[in-house]
């Protein structure tokens, strides 16, 4: 759900909610209130008006007692001079939250309450003249808010004589204190629900998720990034999250490779420091034979000479290594494609590798199947460098004592030129196969220290076969040798439309 609907939504839930409810339970206390003063006081069918007119359920509560007080002033008018007799009938009367006022000769002789407001009395002698006759009765406001009734009577003694029933209009019924009291609360209960269900609602949506993302956002202020943040709350918190923990993958990931190109460049400099420093302790050491004199004849002079130049070769072919390395890191490689005919390329090529290889006292052979006219699109000095590292590679890998053979072949296969490189090396096991062509993979850590190598060479090789649109794979058997392969496609000139 979007932020903004969950804003419109809660507005009409604080502004319709609670009138909806109160409306409710409005209406079911006011049920309940009718049917106890229709019960109590014998008001049928009471409306909302006898709730709120205390005069009209006052008069109606008195009419039964005043047609009495009526039906004695014409029968036994005397019994309004006997207290005992009031006194039972203002007891009825004040249940009812009204009292008796007796009337004799314009003087009163009996108040049934406590109080004596004069005010009271000097207003029932202004209406004097009212209609007895009825119960509707007489209102009198002002300080005294009450309601009149009067019944006049006559004895021998008292010629001219009232009684009067004053229904005191302030004195609330307690069912409307019940209704008030129980609306009171019911109103406070459905804010304070309706609050807190808007008050979670809100925190579960918006500040909870917020709330995860500040924690976050420490965690990674810190180094932490080694959790996961859930996508939750509303549609744009929860995209929030998802954008976050797509950064904090991100984020891991690069420190990830961080820690990877740190720890390869480190093994790169100890890799290349160890492959520096066997031929040029070698160079040093014939360079000091040479002008200590050891060399006194023409063959020492030519051996001494011809390996000085052998680990040059060496040296030079690791600096170009390592700078093709650094293009090759930053997608930077110098390719110059051109076509170039592939039994001429390979045979020159196989030519160059015999010469090297007679000289360290390898078997070479080489095998070409591939027609004069075939052809290939190649950087050509980057293909002789996959031969030169694969061939490397094989020589470093050889058991001692053993004598090394180097077999080249040149294959069609389709659509494609199959170039095998065959060695009889130590060979590499089922479960290192996959991984020779990545950076710096060792099959056995001592072979590094034994052999050297900057551990680069393969991975140069699949990242050249990749850039060709080629590929490159091996396959071995320990203690026999190993086949390097890799494939480049033939060019084919599309006929032009006539």
């Amino acid at each position: 759900m979007k932020l903004k609907t969950r804003i419109i939504i809660s507005f009409f839930i604080i502004v319709l909610e609670p009138l909806l409810f109160t409306g409710i339970a409005f209406w079911a206390f006011t049920q309940y209130q009718f049917s106890m003063i229709e019960k109590q006081y014998g008001i049928e069918d009471p409306t909302y008006e006898s709730l709120t007119n205390m005069a009209e359920v006052v008069n109606h509560l008195t009419n039964e007692i005043i047609e009495n007080i009526r039906v004695v002033a014409q029968t036994t008018p005397s019994r309004f001079e006997d207290i005992v007799y009031l006194d039972d009938l203002n007891r009825e009367l004040q249940e009812m939250h009204s009292y008796i006022l007796v009337q004799e000769n314009d003087r009163i002789t009996y108040y049934g309450c406590e109080t004596y407001p004069q005010e009271l009395v000097e207003k029932l002698g202004k209406f004097q003249d009212f209609d007895a006759s009825t119960n509707a009765g007489l209102y009198l406001g002002g300080r005294v808010q009450v309601l009149v009734k009067q019944v006049t009577f006559e004895t021998p003694q008292i010629k001219d004589g009232s009684v009067f029933i004053v229904s005191n209009i302030l004195e609330t019924l307690p069912q409307m204190k019940d209704l008030f009291k129980n609306m009171l609360v019911t109103v406070v209960v459905i804010l304070v629900t309706t609050a807190l269900g808007l008050t979670w609602w809100i925190y579960r949506g918006v500040i909870a998720p917020l709330d995860k993302l500040r924690m976050a956002t420490q965690k990674i202020k810190s180094g932490d990034l080694n959790f996961t943040v859930s996508s939750e709350g509303v549609s744009e918190i929860a995209d929030l999250c998802q954008d976050f923990e797509e950064m904090r993958q991100r984020l891991k990931e690069n420190a990830e490779e961080k820690v990877e190109f740190d720890r390869e460049s480190k093994e790169l400099i100890s890799n290349i420091s160890h492959d520096l420093k066997t031929p040029i302790t070698a160079v040093k050491g014939y360079v000091e034979g040479i002008m200590d004199g050891v060399a006194n004849t023409p063959e020492k002079m030519e051996r001494y000479i011809k390996t000085i130049y052998n680990k040059s070769n060496e040296m030079d072919r690791l600096i170009n290594e390592l700078t093709f390395y650094s293009k090759m890191d930053t997608n930077k490689i110098p390719y110059t494609f051109n076509k170039i005919m592939v039994t001429e390329f390979f045979d020159d090529c196989a030519e160059d590798l015999h010469m090297e290889l007679e000289a360290k006292n390898v078997d070479f052979s080489y095998s070409n199947y591939v027609e004069p006219e075939v052809m290939v699109i190649a950087d050509a000095e980057q293909i002789k460098r996959v031969v030169n590292n694969i061939v490397s590679n094989s020589l470093k890998y050889t058991d001692a004592g053993k004598q090394q053979k180097i077999n080249l072949r040149v294959k069609d296969v389709g659509d494609f030129i199959q170039v095998e490189i065959e060695d009889n090396g130590k060979g590499i096991a089922a479960k290192d196969l996959p991984n020779i062509f990545d950076r710096f993979y060792r099959t056995d850590a001592s072979r590094n220290s034994s052999k050297g190598g900057s551990g680069i060479g393969l991975s140069i090789v699949k990242k050249i076969m990749e850039d060709h649109g080629g590929k490159v794979w091996a396959t071995s058997k320990e203690h026999t040798g190993t086949v390097m392969y890799f494939v480049l496609r033939k060019y084919q000139e599309v006929p032009a439309n006539e």
